[in-house]
């Protein structure tokens, strides 16, 4: 048994599971420990049979909760060094002993998962994203990436499932109220993905086996769930491996957890 669920998604915040019979991680902890408490409420999973926190990068609303939830519950923390440091007051709450340093793209293991971080493109300290394998199935989580790059696809093939950003749409970008400066950082090298790109690299790895795709960290002001799925869509389309049964496609909830899909 091999499950995913995005408990939350997007600009605001993020955190999601990683489920199978004998180990559960979450990936990010961007809201507050009270929210993940309750989202893990609902699916009626302790926080203390959790075996550890999975950090991608130190900005807030991937850390937001981190420091309390962790120590709360005394899970370990698994991060890189540079992305330790780079969040001292996060830091300083977890318990010393609970801080488990990884080097990216060195495989580690969790319980029964079996983990190989990457280095993804983001205005962060040491950025990353995961492959997580179960047995033989491989998901791949990939999100706040300012551009694809060979790396990243060469990481994403040969996964049954992947949590692809699929940030904002120029467009409704550029006519958004943020600020040029804000405009310019999302639509950067190392900034956000943009709809159409997200959609291209999905296609892309239809040859090489993918089944289900969820979008997420869409942002709340340059994005609209049913615009991003539509543009992955019409890039799917072109794809003449493409048929309706080949793949589901997902998007993620920005304010609550998505059902529980079964890697299989």
């Amino acid at each position: 048994m091999l499950n995913f669920c995005s408990l939350y998604s997007g600009s605001s915040g993020n955190s999601l599971l990683v489920d199978t019979d004998n180990t559960k991680i979450l990936i990010d902890a961007g809201v507050s420990s009270k929210k993940i408490e309750s989202a893990l409420s609902n699916m009626e999973i302790d926080p203390y049979s959790l075996s550890g926190i999975l950090v991608t990068h130190e900005h807030i609303d991937h850390v937001q909760g981190l420091g309390t939830f962790s120590r709360k519950f005394h899970l370990p923390v698994f991060v890189n060094q540079e992305t330790l440091d780079a969040m001292p007051k996060q830091r300083d709450k977890i318990e010393s002993n609970q801080i488990k340093t990884f080097k990216v793209s060195d495989k580690f293991s969790i319980g029964d998962l079996t983990i190989k971080p990457f280095s993804i493109p983001h205005d962060a300290a040491n950025p990353c994203g995961f492959n997580i394998w179960k047995d033989n199935k491989k998901i791949s989580i990939a999100t706040d990436i300012g551009h694809m790059t060979n790396g990243i696809l060469k990481n994403l093939e040969e996964s049954l499932f992947v949590m692809l950003e699929a940030n904002y749409d120029p467009e409704v970008l550029r006519c958004s109220s943020y600020p040029f400066s804000l405009k310019s950082r999302i639509a950067g090298p190392t900034g956000h993905l943009p709809n159409e790109i997200a959609g291209k690299t999905i296609s892309h790895l239809l040859s090489s086996g993918l089944k289900t795709a969820m979008l997420g960290h869409l942002s709340k002001e340059s994005n609209f769930p049913e615009l991003a799925y539509q543009t992955v869509m019409d890039e799917l389309i072109c794809n003449p491996s493409f048929d309706s049964d080949s793949l589901n496609l997902k998007v993620a909830n920005r304010n609550s957890p998505s059902n529980l899909i079964s890697i299989s």
